[in-house]
């Protein structure tokens, strides 16, 4: 009998998952789950150095402020 991944948190659903790698349809369950919580917002790739930088503090800077919360 199959689990019932819509009745799973986040944490469970990717444990079974994790441990059942052939279940298509768990996967199925995962991936739908994570894309629908997923942004919207796109971004273009960096084109300098300079840019680079600038994306690699902003993630640093949202690592930092996840942290805190």
């Amino acid at each position: 009998m199959k689990p019932d991944f819509n009745s799973m948190t986040k944490i469970e659903l990717r444990t079974y998952v994790i441990a059942h790698p052939n279940d298509k349809a768990a996967f199925h369950a995962f991936v739908d789950r994570f894309t629908s919580e997923a942004s919207p917002q796109t971004f273009d790739i960096p084109k300098s150095n300079a840019e680079v930088e600038e994306v690699d503090i902003l993630i640093r800077q949202k690592l930092a402020q996840l942290k805190t919360s």
